[in-house]
């Protein structure tokens, strides 16, 4: 008797109709980075130019209200796209390729715009 009164007073748990979930964490979420738009082996002003425009968009998107109290993860990618884009810059900048933070640049940016359609 008492152990149903428990489970009738626990609450239930339950997730609004709009939210959407991304149940993987960050890490798994681009396991094949090969999968890429960005490659190392491309003029080294390109890849400026294109992680560059990949973390304006995510700055932008980030200080977005809209976006920052969206039920959506498009701030978390948003963030993320930031660090890893901010780190790809920083390699570019002394001319050095790397190429898990340029592939989680743009894996990290297409998760973002994703969430946002």
């Amino acid at each position: 008797m008492l152990m149903m009164a428990i489970v009738a007073i626990a609450p239930a748990v339950s997730q609004a109709a709009d939210l959407v979930v991304d149940t993987q964490p960050s890490a798994k979420q681009c396991i094949d980075l090969n999968d890429t738009s960005l490659r190392t082996g491309q003029d080294i002003a390109f890849l400026k130019e294109e992680v560059v425009a990949r973390m304006d968009r995510a700055i932008a998107v980030s200080e977005d209200p809209r976006w920052i109290s969206s039920t959506r993860p498009v701030f978390v990618w948003a963030s993320e796209t930031k660090v890893a884009c901010g780190k790809a810059y920083g390699y570019l900048q002394s001319n050095w390729r790397d190429e898990d933070y340029i592939s989680k640049c743009d894996c990290f940016h297409a998760k973002m715009l994703g969430f946002m359609n």
